[in-house]
């Protein structure tokens, strides 16, 4: 009797480590799911949109999270105005548009939450001027890396800490938010109308675009300055990683709407790529083995970050926009945000813009632009303020041992 007992536990155990591990399997699962045509693109107020809503409100009744949403579920509606047209602003003309954000909790009796969030939202079929394609009126945008490998971390993190054994001393608040590409709508409307109280928020932690890992292990980590004990913690677990840290609260992505309310914040990215707001950007280019491993240093993270009391937030640079470069140009590359310069590396250059027209390359390092010297991106943005539309001028390269000269017009 006892042997057969022995072997039910042993079987037990075996299957529910199973259950709270992070799976390859599970990863590639989520972000087909997501990146699907059938979801058309995931647009804000669309219906492939609502599909996706739909699709992360089923996982995590899957994974078992308590719904934290409107009407006991997991969606929390909010409405939004959307420009009548993609490259106007928001006007008289302007339609009133629903979405949701998705909201699961594990509720461990504590008194303060760790959120742990992401966009759910992509590019539709580009007509919102988002879009980086040359003509993408009608193709579906499915935004795999952007952000369907962000929602699947979520996923990834929401069934590890909800299958855990061991009691942690935060509560956990899993989101996924819509409107990111339109301008962070739904995060802004979740910190204005949150569905718990932000102050009792030990810290925000967001994955936008954590699907292509190159071979160097470059992460971006964006937020480190929001709390010495952020900081602390992204250099004390151990990994592999080749950081580039930026203390900065404000970027890009949701975070920047927690920061807004006084949250320290983290923020994860493996960087902008050739497929980045284009139709390429599918669910068989993603480095599923990559993510994992991203995934399973977050949560390293938040169990060395779950052991001390409520970090404290401190504000960062650049905590409005007031200081930064506002240019009216830009060349048309992608940066390289993992390279460590001297110069701005194009980690991507689109057709039909002036970079293109130079005969710029993937791999290109700016140097100079006209008579300003590059450094890094904040002197890139700099130089571009020096120029209007029309101006021409020279983008000086290094490709190779080689330092090119090209005439570039804006």
């Amino acid at each position: 009797m006892k042997n057969t007992l022995s072997i039910v536990l042993i079987c037990f155990t075996f299957s529910y480590a199973k259950s709270q591990e992070v799976t390859v399997a599970q990863i590639k699962k989520d972000v087909y799911a997501l990146a699907d045509d059938k979801m058309q693109g995931r647009s804000t107020g669309e219906k492939g949109c609502a599909m996706a809503a739909n699709y992360i409100s089923m996982r995590f009744k899957q994974i078992g999270l308590l719904p934290k949403g409107d009407n006991n579920s997991y969606l929390k509606a909010y409405e939004f105005k959307a420009p009548a047209n993609p490259h106007g602003g928001v006007d008289s003309t302007s339609k009133t548009k629903h979405s949701n954000n998705v909201v699961g909790y594990i509720d461990n009796k504590a008194e303060n939450t760790i959120v742990i969030g992401a966009h759910y939202d992509h590019l539709g079929l580009g007509y919102d001027g988002n879009s980086l394609d040359a003509n993408p009126q009608g193709k579906i945008h499915n935004g795999a890396d952007d952000n369907a490998s962000g929602v699947a971390g979520v996923l990834a993190m929401a069934n590890y800490y909800q299958k855990n054994t061991v009691t942690e001393k935060y509560n956990y608040l899993f989101i996924c938010f819509s409107g990111e590409e339109l301008g962070l709508f739904g995060s802004k409307k979740f910190c204005d109308n949150p569905s718990i109280d932000l102050t009792k928020v030990d810290f925000m932690m967001n994955m936008d675009m954590i699907g292509r890992l190159d071979s160097i292990n470059h992460l971006l980590v964006y937020g480190v300055g929001t709390s010495p004990e952020l900081y602390k913690a992204v250099n004390t677990v151990k990994s592999d990683f080749k950081f580039k840290l930026d203390s900065s609260g404000i970027g890009p992505s949701d975070h920047t709407s927690f920061y807004l309310k006084d949250v320290p914040v983290l923020h994860f990215f493996t960087g902008q790529h050739s497929d980045y707001h284009k139709p390429s950007d599918d669910a068989d280019k993603v480095n599923y083995d990559g993510e994992k491993k991203i995934i399973d240093y977050l949560i390293a993270v938040v169990n060395d970050l779950d052991k001390l009391p409520k970090v404290k937030f401190t504000t960062t640079r650049n905590a409005s926009n007031e200081n930064s470069p506002k240019f009216k140009v830009t060349l048309g590359i992608m940066p390289d945000y993992a390279f460590d310069g001297p110069g701005v590396r194009a980690d991507g250059v689109t057709d039909g813009r002036p970079a293109s027209k130079a005969g710029m390359q993937k791999g290109d390092v700016i140097v100079q632009l006209g008579e300003y010297e590059v450094k890094d991106m904040q002197s890139y943005m700099v130089a571009l303020t020096k120029f209007k539309k029309g101006d021409s001028s020279t983008v000086e390269v290094l490709r190779g041992k080689d330092r090119l000269k090209l005439p570039v017009t804006f």
